[in-house]
């Protein structure tokens, strides 16, 4: 696998996002479950709002299409 050089840790993140004190930062995560389904999940962090987009497999390109939608 790749690695990034310029990638920073989530621990380093700033105190604001890690106490969810300010509105409007988001966390993405991936899925893979069983029988190839696959799923992208945002999280606002303050409000604890959860969005979940249905990808038809785990390629970037349709991951990006099931967040549009």
């Amino acid at each position: 696998m790749g690695k990034f050089n310029d990638a920073v840790s989530i621990r380093e993140r700033p105190p604001e996002v890690e106490d969810r004190a300010v509105p409007e930062h988001w966390e993405g995560d991936f899925i893979a479950g069983a029988r190839n389904s696959f799923f992208a999940t945002l999280v606002e962090r303050y409000t604890r709002f959860v969005m979940l987009a249905k990808a038809s497999n785990k390629g970037s390109h349709s991951v990006i299409q099931a967040l549009i939608k």
